[in-house]
């Protein structure tokens, strides 16, 4: 938990957490999912947003102009170990198309298998 997590209050709380839960939301559903009318939630988004937890961009959703809220993720809390095999990252990372018959495609997979015995 960051210390700006630490700082919230119980509704604030639980806001962060249906926005991460959901790994975003419509701003009219995130009120209706806390209970909360329109006013109060948009102040808890404000203040998540003011605290760098939370990012909102304007979208339209149901044929109305609303926000997307999603969560803001601490690098610290990101986990890239789906991306490897072994100290061998996935071949998918990256511009280029990958061609299935490729040696490092087959070499990428190769290590996969042998991680899983």
């Amino acid at each position: 938990m960051s210390a700006a997590d630490e700082e919230l209050s119980d509704v604030q709380r639980a806001g962060l957490e249906l926005i991460r839960r959901t790994d975003g939301i419509h701003q009219s559903d995130f009120w209706k999912e806390l209970e909360v009318d329109s006013r109060k939630g948009s102040r808890i988004i404000e203040s998540l947003e003011e605290k760098e937890l939370v990012e909102r961009e304007e979208t339209v959703y149901d044929g109305h102009n609303t926000y997307l809220i999603t969560p803001i993720r601490d690098p610290k809390e990101l986990d890239f170990s789906l991306l490897m095999a072994g100290d061998m990252l996935s071949p998918f990372v990256g511009d280029e198309e990958i061609d299935p018959q490729d040696d490092k495609f087959s070499q990428w997979i190769m290590t996969l298998a042998y991680e899983e015995y």
